[in-house]
Formats: C-alpha cells, structure tokens, sequence
C-alpha cells in the first residue's frame, strides 16, 4: 500500500506552485511558511497544556471533591488576546502580501487573453503587426523572465480559467468581463499550463504552454513576429497548392477554407474564430496540448482530416466526407484527399518565424517541456 502511495510523488512537476522562480509563488510561499509555523506553534502549546493537564490532575479513587470555582479572568484574557494578535499578525502579512502583488507595474509586458473550446489566444496589443493587426499566438503565450506579464482575461463562450501555476496562481476567464492577473519567471523555459473549469467535452485538452525567454531573446521574437509576412510559396509546390487550398477550400466537394476562420499575418486570411495560424510552422505542439515536438507533426494530417473525432468538441469542421456530430447536431463533412490534406501541412509548416526568432530553439529539456503533450498551435 506504502509504495502505491509513493508512485505519484516526484522532485519535478510539470504543475506546481512549488516553483520559486516567480514572485507570486515566492510570497506565497512565504506567506504559507508563517501560517504553517503559527499552526504548528499553538498545535504544541495546545497538545502541551493538555497532556500537563491530564497528566497533574489526574483524578485518584482516595482524592476529596475539590473546591468549585467559575470564571478566571487571568485564563481568559489570554484566551481571548492571544488568538487575536496571531490573527492581525497574520491579518498584517496577509495585506502585506496582497499590497506586494496587486500593482500593475509601469513596465510591464500586457497580454489579451481570450478563451475558447478548447483553446487559448495571447494577443500582443502593444505590438502591431505590419501586415496589420496585433501580434496573436494560439496556445503558446511568449513572455520575457524578470519582467511582470500583466494579462487581461475573458472568454468567448463559457466560463474557464487560466492556471499556470508554476508562475502564479489561477484567474476565471468570463464572457463579457475582462479580468487582470499578473505572471512573471526569473528562469527561462517553457511551463504547462491548464483550463482549471470543467468547460465541456475537451477541458482536459485545453493545455497552454508559456515560453520565458530572456530579454534579449524575447525582444528578438517580438518584432519578428510584428515584421511577420507568410512567404510566398513557390509555383507548382506542396506549399503552392496547399496555399490555394488554404485560402479557397475546395467548392466541388463542400470543403470549406481554412481562411474562413484562421489568420495568417501577411495574407487574406483573417479569420478569427479559429486559432492564428501566422509562424504555425515554429510551434512545437498541436491541438491545444494534445501532442508535442515529433508525434505533434505525426499528428498534423490526422487533425486537418478529422479533429472533432480526436477532439470531442471540437469546432474545426472534418474534411473526410463523412457524417459527425457536433454541439448535439449531425453536421455533413467536406472532403478533401490525403494528397490534398498532406499539400495544406506542407503549406502550414512553412509558415516560420527565421531562426533566430524560433522562440522555441534555446528552450532548456527539462520535465516541464519534456512531456509528450503539452501547448497547442
């Protein structure tokens, strides 16, 4: 039994708040220490007094009744008084804390989150796009370490929260409200991220993944994907036909194009009920941290195919010609070929940021991004 206990326990998470590389987790932490140590101080004077007690004034079979009294002023003021001032010590570290953590300071990098089944947008609002637009990224949120992110939450449809709890805590995402919190990381790397609301069929699926970088990295990244233009695809290629598949799906065989609700910086896809699909090429995983790195490009073909049968819920129409289900209702699939389906990946993985933007590239293996599922394009 003691080892079936024990298999879950581990020195490396890939969700913890147990990470004192952020500040929130750090006075957290802190704040948990003096809470924990106030506990474990009035636990041993309480258990001391009573066992003392117990112990002097046992009842003996030849012992007299003793006197009866009522009411001991001395007893009672401590009673009362110390309870009270563990309370407004820890009322004062509390505020403390609170006052530490709720200022939006000046110089911090602001992020538009929106949540959608199953899926998450990070829109960059202080950073226009020259094809037009703000920066956008689907399921993977770029943020620089030592630095705050001060992040404005909502949801497009039903309640789900953003939880990325190795670089704080977690905040609802609400339609029609618009809610702050505020991230950060002094070390460099990629974290998961988790819808923390039952939100349908797929919440489980609803993964993110946050990539720190360093300043310099981080800056490097940003204006590359403002400058961002998807390149043109040379004639008669994969990526050619792919492209006109992309933009102009496929009339005679009711598929619909994906430009209809992607967008792809520098083209006249603006779709925007769909993720963006601008430098899909650069991202290292697939539907909404479903799969990663290799068994995400293993993956790609399979989700163009049919997505809602690998993710129940799922709002990507099928292009496989055959009859599904979604939000209660028999929808009727385009189709598209194998031939056609693998030319649209080829056409996506072409769509990069250059290396040297590739945000991914430096980012360490270590047990947080080393899992096979994590984040989403």
């Amino acid at each position: 039994m003691g080892a079936a206990l024990l298999t879950g326990c581990g020195s490396q998470q890939l969700l913890s708040i147990g990470d004192l590389s952020s500040a929130y987790n750090r006075e957290m932490f802190w704040m948990s220490v003096w809470a924990i140590a106030f506990s474990i101080v009035i636990f041993i004077g309480v258990s001391y007094a009573l066992f003392y007690t117990v112990r002097k004034f046992r009842e003996d079979r030849n012992d007299a009744e003793p006197e009866q009294f009522h009411g001991n002023n001395r007893l009672e003021t401590i009673l009362v008084v110390v309870p009270v001032l563990i309370v407004m010590l820890l009322s004062v570290l509390t505020v403390r804390t609170m006052a530490r953590l709720n200022p939006t300071p000046q110089n911090a990098v602001k992020v538009d989150v929106l949540g959608k089944q199953f899926w998450w947008n990070f829109g960059y609002p202080a950073a226009p796009a020259a094809a037009g637009g703000n920066v956008t990224n689907g399921n993977e949120l770029v943020i620089p370490t030592r630095s705050p992110v001060a992040l404005t939450i909502t949801s497009g449809d039903v309640i789900h929260a953003f939880w990325a709890p190795n670089l704080g805590g977690q905040r609802d995402a609400t339609p029609g409200t618009h809610k702050t919190w505020q991230i950060d990381t002094d070390r460099a790397g990629a974290y998961q991220g988790n819808c923390n609301v039952l939100c349908g069929a797929s919440h489980a699926n609803m993964r993110f993944k946050v990539i720190a970088l360093d300043p310099e990295q981080y800056n490097t990244f940003l204006q590359a994907a403002q400058a961002y233009r998807a390149p043109e695809p040379a004639p008669g290629s994969a990526e050619a036909r792919g492209y006109t598949l992309f933009m102009q799906g496929n009339p005679a065989t009711g598929a619909l194009a994906c430009a209809a609700c992607h967008r792809v910086q520098g083209t006249p896809a603006a779709g925007a009920a769909g993720p963006d699909l601008s430098f899909f090429g650069t991202r290292r995983t697939l539907g909404a941290g479903m799969w990663e790195g290799e068994r995400a490009q293993e993956m790609l073909h399979g989700w163009i195919k049919h997505s809602p049968a690998l993710k129940p819920g799922s709002l990507m129409p099928a292009y496989d010609g055959q009859e599904y289900r979604l939000n209660g209702k028999v929808q009727k699939a385009g189709l598209l070929t194998d031939a056609e389906i693998d030319d649209i990946a080829a056409y996506l993985r072409s769509l990069r940021l250059p290396e040297e933007a590739n945000y991914w590239r430096d980012v360490p293996v270590t047990s947080q991004n080393a899992s096979a599922q994590g984040g989403n394009p």
